[in-house]
């Protein structure tokens, strides 16, 4: 009966996740960039975007048994959305017994009413599924080494550990690095059994990128230096300022430049070291210390490459980071309401209480800023589309130029670029596809479009200039 009722929180606080993506994520807002290309590799509406070297196919395969046959972002969003939900239930279900169901509960809720959780929670993007592989893969993990021989926590390792590695490779290698520094050179036979899946999962998980990197990108070593390239060059960059102006709302924060956001906004993520740092001073006090240990070292070298050596910032980055950290911080908050003496009790309950409510209320305030702000954008992309298909660029059709690759997903066209991250062709190429093909290059207001298109005709679409080969001007 115990057992079933820790249950009950824990789909409680999953249930409640669900519900609060499809009431406040709106299934209308349409879908984003990123979005368009993991989508349009399985879509039944659009050609297939190009696939840029940093990119995965965890997310495609993912959203496939819906998109492979409908074209509804609703329904995308539901499915998501319900997924998102169980895999945080079975993330935290693994933790059951190496703390307490309240601080899990609770754990689960704090990560789950972040913004930036329940935004990209219904979103096909991959950064959910890393944080919630590396909560359960560091659960299973201390499972598995534990003196009674779990199989099922090994079998948990391997798969989480390939969850990872499916969503994001190079993730999944620094998400598991302190874990395979643990088991590495070990005889105990548990702890070699451990290294074993956490290779094999991550083996597993990131041998079809690899065999893709030797089939389209020229090899391994290409494709990992493609992806550097693409990401304005992996190296020693502080980016800490970049991930503080993003708290505000902002997706991607590319160039990060502009003020930071007000104190309100920022203050949790202050607080956020300092709990887990209580968090740990508790479990070492009370002589448990390896679990709180293991969650921290995790954290720290899963948000290490964004907060070091990536030039741009986008909160969604860090999200592993924040599902492994909810532990230990909510650890320390049920210490501070609990533990004081009777006589200042109530007063730790009353500032958690607020700090809590505060935070929460600010979490919500931004999420719906964002929401709106990005519906807003994604609608001007469906406006476009639109647009493109009254002129006359309908399927199949080719686009090029400014904001391209979503916007051809939503009118159905291929995107294709001669430079940048997503070059696909040459000019030359884009210049007798006229022949067989609606093609159109888009540009800003103020924008100059190719030579080539210099004398195609001219019609404008929102804050968009549209040139399309043939057809009078407007």
């Amino acid at each position: 009966m115990a057992r079933r009722s820790s249950e009950w929180w824990l789909s409680l606080v999953a249930g409640a996740f669900t519900v609060t993506q499809l009431l406040l994520v709106r299934p209308g807002m349409g879908l984003g960039w990123d979005e368009t290309v993991y989508v349009s590799q399985v879509s039944a509406h659009a050609p297939a975007a190009f696939f840029s070297a940093p990119r995965a196919r965890g997310v495609s395969l993912l959203v496939a048994a819906v998109t492979s046959w409908s074209s509804s972002t609703e329904l995308l969003r539901v499915w998501l959305a319900l997924l998102s939900g169980l895999g945080l239930f079975l993330a935290l279900r693994v933790w059951r017994g190496l703390f307490p169901m309240r601080v899990l509960a609770l754990a689960g809720a704090l990560f789950a009413t972040l913004w930036v959780t329940v935004f990209y929670g219904p979103q096909a993007m991959p950064n959910y599924w890393v944080a919630i592989g590396a909560l359960a893969c560091a659960g299973c993990f201390l499972r598995a080494q534990a003196d009674r021989f779990d199989r099922s926590a090994l079998w948990g390792v391997g798969l989480s550990t390939a969850l990872m590695a499916w969503m994001r490779p190079t993730d999944a290698v620094w998400v598991t690095l302190p874990m395979l520094v643990l088991v590495v050179g070990v005889r105990r036979l548990r702890l070699r059994r451990l290294l074993v899946a956490l290779v094999a999962g991550l083996v597993a998980g990131a041998a079809e990128w690899v065999v893709e990197a030797y089939v389209g990108y020229g090899g391994l070593v290409q494709r990992l230096s493609d992806g550097s390239r693409i990401q304005g060059g992996l190296g020693w960059k502080l980016a800490v300022g970049d991930q503080l102006r993003s708290l505000g709302g902002r997706t991607l924060c590319r160039p990060c430049t502009g003020p930071m956001p007000n104190a309100a906004v920022t203050v949790w993520w202050f607080a956020l070291p300092l709990l887990a740092a209580l968090g740990l001073a508790l479990a070492v006090r009370a002589r448990r210390p390896a679990s709180t240990l293991l969650l921290l070292a995790c954290a720290a070298t899963a948000a290490f490459p964004y907060l070091f050596m990536i030039g741009y910032a986008a909160p969604r980055f860090l999200l592993p980071a924040y599902a492994l950290l909810a532990i230990p911080v909510a650890a320390a908050l049920v210490h501070l309401v609990t533990a004081p003496s009777r006589a200042w009790r109530p007063v730790a309950v009353t500032l958690v209480t607020l700090g809590l409510a505060g935070h929460l209320a600010v979490q919500y305030v931004v999420l719906e800023r964002t929401v709106h702000r990005t519906t807003a954008a994604h609608q001007g992309w469906a406006r476009t589309a639109t647009e493109l298909h009254r002129l006359g660029v309908r399927p199949p059709c080719r686009l090029t130029g400014y904001q391209a690759v979503p916007i051809a997903f939503y009118a159905g066209c291929s995107s294709v670029a001669t430079s940048g991250p997503n070059a696909n062709t040459t000019r030359a190429d884009i210049v007798r596809s006229v022949r067989r093909e609606p093609v159109a290059v888009l540009t800003t207001l103020g924008g100059q479009p190719p030579e080539y298109a210099r004398t195609w005709a001219s019609h404008v679409t929102g804050d968009l200039r549209v040139y399309v080969a043939g057809g009078p001007a407007t």
